[in-house]
């Protein structure tokens, strides 16, 4: 249930996943448009594209081509992940403050509102406390990004018992990273393949890959090459989904609604004689192209899979 101290776009947010979770809004049916929540709530564009992306977030509606955004098909919303993001916050006497409690607060926060929005001083407004209280157990904004990124990776956990076959294993590996990268958009965008965070539950992920690779005759520089190369395929990815948080919330559009601004500079591209075989290409799509991350995602895995099946073959 939202309270007045939450943000306009997590109050409005709640409002419509109640309308859902009610029955007034039906799975297919069309929710409020970023331009009809600012018109009704009374608020800016960018707030109410806030609200869209958070309900996307947690499960709740997706975007459909040509339609807009829907409340999701009953499973999604049924079997979605709990969300994770805060309950209305309550003043924390200093007593109570904890480092995990300050690493909680700040990893709702970016979910919610993107990573530049954590500051120390941002996440003692939302616990409640002084401006310099959360520095009692947290050096700085640098160390608070790493321990939020540190717990993010530690919400998942493996079976005791791994599938059979190294691409099982590397299936579910990549699977797992790629949920807790769409839970959390943020993710992606701390660090880098060049500088590796060296976090202990990150660890645990790679762990599971190297050990699927391990066995099969190849080099330790081609295992780790490989274990790099599966990280960066979901991490390329998944740094889309936080730059399109971002752009909606900048311009106050959603995707489609973005191509749809892009109709005319579309039409002189294709309309020019200078890119035949694109303009054939998008010619043949009767229904247009829509680039769903969660699907480039599966469809990239199973190719690149294969490319690591010839190395192993061959090795």
């Amino acid at each position: 249930m939202a309270s007045q101290s939450d943000p306009p776009f997590r109050r409005i947010a709640d409002e419509i996943a109640r309308r859902i979770t009610e029955g007034v809004l039906a799975p297919g049916e069309r929710v409020p448009s970023t331009r009809q929540i600012a018109r009704e709530w009374g608020v800016a564009l960018a707030t109410a594209t806030k609200a869209l992306t958070a309900l996307r977030l947690e499960g709740l509606v997706e975007a459909r081509s040509r339609i807009g955004t829907v409340v999701a098909a009953p499973a999604m919303v049924e079997h979605r992940a709990p969300s994770k993001r805060r309950s209305p916050s309550v003043a924390l006497s200093d007593h109570e403050l904890s480092r995990e409690r300050i690493v909680r607060a700040a990893v709702d926060l970016a979910d919610g509102e993107g990573l530049s929005a954590v500051s120390m001083r941002s996440v003692a407004a939302r616990l409640g406390v002084a401006v310099m209280s959360p520095y009692r157990y947290v050096n700085s904004k640098d160390d608070l990004v790493l321990l939020m990124a540190d717990a993010a990776f530690g919400e998942e956990t493996y079976p005791v018992e791994p599938p059979q076959g190294w691409r099982a294993r590397l299936e579910l590996c990549a699977r797992t990273l790629w949920r807790i990268h769409r839970r959390h958009p943020w993710l992606a965008q701390v660090g880098s393949l060049t500088r590796p965070l060296m976090l202990p539950a990150l660890m645990v992920h790679a762990e599971r890959a190297l050990a699927a690779l391990d066995g099969h005759g190849l080099d330790p520089e081609t295992m780790l090459d490989l274990h790099v190369l599966l990280y960066s395929y979901i991490q390329g990815i998944a740094v889309h989904l936080e730059r399109e948080a971002q752009a909606e919330a900048a311009t106050g559009l959603s995707e489609d609604q973005w191509m749809d601004h892009q109709a005319p500079a579309f039409a002189a591209i294709t309309a020019a004689t200078r890119y035949p075989v694109f303009t054939r290409i998008a010619s043949s799509c009767k229904d247009g192209y829509d680039l769903d991350l969660d699907t480039l995602f599966e469809f990239g895995l199973k190719p690149l899979l294969d490319g690591i099946a010839l190395i192993i073959e061959a090795a």
